[in-house]
């Protein structure tokens, strides 16, 4: 009996310099005053931070083939720039349009792929973000005349987005829609990440174009991906805290000598790191199963989104901590990485649910009480 290949979990020089190119994209365009005017509804650093990554850089076609515009990539290379964008707690909607939207969309025809590759255009799909794989998915209904209604609450990427990809009823299942955003009422919600801003959208008579008639499938598929290379994201955002904090240690004083020298603090910290280090690898696994069509995608994702929210959580709450007072005020950016990391705890699903899933996977006694 043969065995599965055995997945290659070390980077590639491709990913050394599509990170280096984003890092230092992120450093010029995406500083931390900018985003944390996001919270004071100043949204000026959205549409241009998102322009330069996908136009300037093409990211936005990254998981899309060449021969439908893309950059024909893989989950790999995305994971690399979501760990990136994580690191700078970016306000941009790549997880949203260029991982989950453009997934459910790869087996579709027409050129609604090649336009959100090229930056074109940006979509989302209209489901609660919390939502998991395996969760119940937001059917709406048509009429006769083929306009579609109803309403899905925490959508995110909505304000961002000038297309909507929504399941539609239909007599054979449900299919795949497209709706103009500008056919939707969006009402904007305060969110505890406003750099990943949910709103509440209705649709009412709306026109809907179904472009695959399995929508069920694809949309499952596309929250998979979504799961899977959410996990990169809170890698970054993990890091971020972890450096940022030894960084800061090593020069506050206290007692007539920096604080990194007590004994107490270089246990956390260490801790900390080899969280951090595992967390990495968990992500990197499952971006590379993903990549590889890997038969262990599920376990992959669900350790790794089991494992990596709560890290980046806790990484957050050391960051806000151990840089003291500062940590606490609003001009530091801790506040920023501590918000995103709540909000990614619930995304696609909860560590809790992941950990549950997993279970029955790997028939755990007692996973289905």
């Amino acid at each position: 009996m043969s065995q599965p290949p055995v997945l290659d979990l070390l980077p590639t020089e491709v990913e050394a310099d599509l990170r280096a190119t984003v890092r230092g994209l992120l450093d010029a365009r995406c500083d931390a005053a900018a985003v944390t005017a996001v919270y004071d509804g100043d949204r000026a650093v959205v549409t241009p931070l998102w322009q330069s990554l996908t136009r300037e850089l093409g990211l936005a076609g990254l998981l899309v083939p060449e021969d439908r515009g893309g950059a024909g990539a893989s989950a790999r290379e995305a994971a690399v720039v979501l760990e990136e964008l994580g690191r700078a707690a970016a306000p941009v909607p790549f997880l949203t349009s260029a991982v989950i939207a453009t997934t459910a969309l790869l087996d579709t025809d027409g050129d609604l792929l090649a336009e959100l590759a090229a930056g074109e255009r940006t979509a989302t799909l209209l489901v609660p973000l919390s939502a998991g794989p395996q969760d119940p998915l937001p059917v709406l209904g048509t009429d006769g005349a083929g306009r579609v209604s109803g309403s899905v609450t925490s959508v995110a990427g909505v304000l961002e987005a000038d297309t909507l990809l929504v399941l539609v009823a239909t007599d054979a299942g449900p299919a795949l829609g497209v709706v103009g955003a500008s056919a939707a009422s969006v009402v904007p919600v305060v969110s505890l990440d406003m750099t990943r801003q949910l709103a509440d959208v209705t649709l009412d008579g709306a026109e809907v174009t179904l472009v695959l008639d399995e929508g069920e499938p694809a949309v499952r598929r596309a929250l998979q991906a979504g799961a899977a290379l959410l996990a990169s994201e809170q890698a970054g955002l993990a890091r971020w805290c972890l450096e940022e904090t030894v960084a800061y240690l090593k020069v506050r004083p206290q007692f007539g000598r920096v604080v990194g020298g007590f004994q107490a603090l270089k246990h956390r910290l260490a801790d900390l790191f080899t969280e951090v280090e595992s967390a990495s690898a968990a992500a990197v696994n499952a971006a590379a199963a993903l990549a590889a069509d890997d038969p262990d995608l599920v376990v992959a994702t669900c350790v790794a989104q089991s494992y990596c929210s709560d890290v980046a959580v806790h990484a957050a709450e050391e960051a806000v901590q151990l840089h003291g007072g500062i940590g606490m005020t609003w001009e530091h950016p801790a506040h920023l990485y501590l918000k995103r990391a709540k909000a990614d705890q619930v995304a696609l699903g909860t560590p809790g649910a992941h950990r549950t899933r997993l279970a029955e996977l790997v028939d755990l006694p007692g996973a289905s009480a």
